[in-house]
């Protein structure tokens, strides 16, 4: 089902952090169970209308449909389902660099949590494509998959930092019950208005699934104190060296996706680690990918989504005005 509308109509551009990364982007009873369903019907009734710039395929193209390069696009968000696997699976291809992997299995824990989690796609798209996945997986109630092993171990193995490896540790052992494994992954030019209602959402249904669903342990699992999240940064190289080209930029650190400096910046701890499988073009030839691994505590999530409204609010009157 598509959600509730909300009709809104801003003017996509690649938004980041700064203008370097802007260049990169462009590259329980029965009552419980009907209080459920009726919320997560409200809340996937929900259409986003939003316009974005790009280069007009056709010159045939209606004028309403295309005017100047801009391009309106309704996007859906919709529960994981079956037929969603190989969309899914493609946008997750690298998010453990390039280990071999039960990936088909994480697949299916996403797909399996019908509860919390959703995917975005285009109205009307014949080919189903998805543009965004979102979820949170306890690293306690999944200990026993294979995938969430071989995450688990693969973690533990890239972490180098002997500050952080124990609390890693902690995280994913012991205390792993109370612990999201944030999975946020999207194709680059997913246009930003998009970002908070993906959020929000993903937390309102964690919410809701705290008092709905069927069973204690179940609304236990949903319980969690921290959220892991797993994403990719760029860092310069010889930080100490001077710029040898006007072109060169000076930023330390690119973030990928813009709210990951927020979740990084709310982080109880962090730590990166150099990637194998990472494409680096020309623009990016001073810069290192890298793998961010950041420890969120669940009381700063309230923060991180105020923050990140605010950032869309701010750069979309910015780029209003130039």
């Amino acid at each position: 089902m598509a959600r509730r509308p909300i009709r809104r109509r801003p003017t996509y551009q690649p938004l980041t952090f700064s203008s370097f990364a802007r260049l990169i982007a462009s590259l329980t009873n029965t009552n419980n169970m009907f209080n459920r369903q009726r919320r997560r019907s409200n809340f996937h009734d929900n259409t986003m209308d939003v316009k974005f710039q790009q280069q007009a395929e056709s010159s045939d193209s209606s004028d309403e449909e295309q005017s100047n390069g801009e391009v309106r696009a309704d996007f859906l968000f919709f529960d994981p389902k079956p037929e969603d696997f190989h969309g899914i699976k493609t946008l997750l291809q690298t998010y453990l660099d390039n280990k071999s992997w039960d990936l088909s299995g994480f697949v299916d824990l996403i797909l399996g949590q019908t509860t919390v989690g959703s995917v975005v796609k285009l109205e009307d798209d014949e080919d189903n494509g998805i543009f965004s996945v979102v979820s949170a997986l306890n690293l306690g109630r999944y200990k026993d998959n294979k995938c969430i092993q071989e995450l688990k171990e693969y973690l533990l193995r890239v972490c180098k930092e002997k500050d952080v490896i124990d609390k890693l540790r902690s995280l994913l052992g012991e205390k792993a019950h109370s612990v999201g494994l944030l999975v946020s992954q999207r194709v680059m030019n997913l246009p930003p208005q998009l970002f908070p209602p993906i959020y929000d959402g993903l937390f309102k249904e964690v919410s809701w699934a705290t008092e709905d669903e069927p069973t204690e342990e179940l609304r236990n699992s949903f319980r969690f104190k921290f959220y892991i999240v797993v994403s990719k940064i760029y860092k310069r190289k010889n930080l100490n060296e001077k710029k040898r080209h006007k072109s060169d930029y000076d930023e330390a650190t690119i973030y990928t996706k813009p709210e990951d400096e927020i979740f990084h910046k709310l982080s109880l701890w962090s730590f990166d680690f150099p990637l194998q499988t990472q494409q680096v073009n020309h623009e990016l030839r001073n810069y290192q990918p890298m793998g961010l691994v950041m420890a969120v505590e669940a009381d700063k999530i309230s923060a991180f989504q105020q923050e990140l409204r605010s950032l869309i609010v701010d750069e979309s009157l910015i780029e209003n005005q130039s």
